[in-house]
């Protein structure tokens, strides 16, 4: 899409955009010929540009559901979806086409939807390359696989590539068209913890060399204790956010300003619970059995200044 077809039909600002997801009361609703299914029930969030996150869930939770918005692969049934300035609601069918060629690149569990078997990697990487001649198809690929750790197994096919080395140049074919959000459903679902643990360093390698925004939807608690941000959704709603706590902050900052590389460990996180526009927010099942709670009804009190939540009869 041209610039002044973006102008035209008021797909995206004229200004740039701080945030590259924004997302309020976003419902998605499934129908079949008997049921209705509610998939997504008024979640908000806000992802900004350059941010590495993790969004975690149980299945049925929804997380599935909302990456497939994001990425255009699924229409909203309500509420307010914008990526990268554009408004996912008011894009025809061929502006959707163009935004999942442009915007949006995607990085699945099942690397058969990433690679072509009886190509090399090099040539899978060139595979969604359509404009440029040979020789520039061919160098970005080869930059691209640099960029994941791949160089060395350019001229392998998959028979020959274990399942970490084959996710890694799905990242490389995902980059292919230099897209500015970066989608992986599930990416270490599939591989051991030594190889999940490789593959979130090549995320987070894209993200702090590149600027590049990555969401990353996984169950891995482990994953997700090494991203920066991470927001569990339960129930198709924003229920809780982690983020790094200032601390670990502080002592990276410390280590970047002395030029050291020393490893600050693992990243130390705080969790906090997201009201909804009406004031709402879930409470962990678990956290509710710990203080007794029964049924659906509990008592709220002000204590010196904090909200305290009490089971109903006591």
């Amino acid at each position: 899409m041209s610039e002044a077809e973006i102008k035209s039909t008021g797909a995206a600002p004229e200004t740039p955009v701080e945030n590259m997801i924004e997302c309020e009361n976003l419902v998605k609703i499934y129908k079949t010929a008997d049921t209705e299914v509610l998939a997504l029930q008024g979640l908000e969030l806000t992802v900004k540009k350059g941010e590495l996150t993790a969004i975690i869930g149980n299945s049925g939770s929804g997380k599935s559901t909302f990456l497939n918005m994001i990425g255009g692969l699924d229409r909203p049934s309500a509420g307010r979806l914008v990526v990268n300035g554009l408004d996912l609601f008011k894009l025809s069918e061929k502006e959707l086409v163009e935004y999942k060629r442009d915007v949006v690149g995607f990085v699945w569990q099942n690397n058969a939807r990433n690679l072509i078997p009886y190509l090399t990697a090099l040539e899978n990487v060139q595979v969604p390359m359509m404009f440029g001649s040979v020789k520039e198809r061919k160098a970005r690929a080869e930059m691209l696989l640099e960029l994941v750790g791949m160089s060395h197994r350019a001229q392998s096919r998959l028979s020959t590539l274990s399942g970490g080395e084959q996710q890694r140049i799905a990242i490389a074919i995902a980059l292919a068209n230099d897209p500015k959000l970066l989608l992986a459903d599930e990416p270490t679902g599939s591989v051991d913890v030594k190889t999940s643990d490789f593959i979130l360093d090549v995320f987070r390698k894209l993200n702090q060399e590149l600027g590049l925004t990555i969401v990353i939807v996984t169950h891995d608690r482990h994953l997700a204790k090494k991203v920066n941000r991470v927001i569990a959704i339960r129930d198709g709603k924003t229920s809780s956010e982690m983020v790094v706590t200032r601390d670990y902050l502080k002592r990276m900052q410390q280590l970047e300003s002395l030029g050291e590389a020393d490893d600050p460990g693992e990243v130390e996180q705080e969790e906090y619970a997201v009201l909804d526009r009406a004031g709402r927010l879930q409470i962990p099942r678990e956290m509710l059995q710990q203080i007794g709670a029964e049924g659906n009804k509990v008592k709220l009190e002000v204590e010196d200044g904090r909200i305290v939540i009490v089971p109903a009869g006591k």
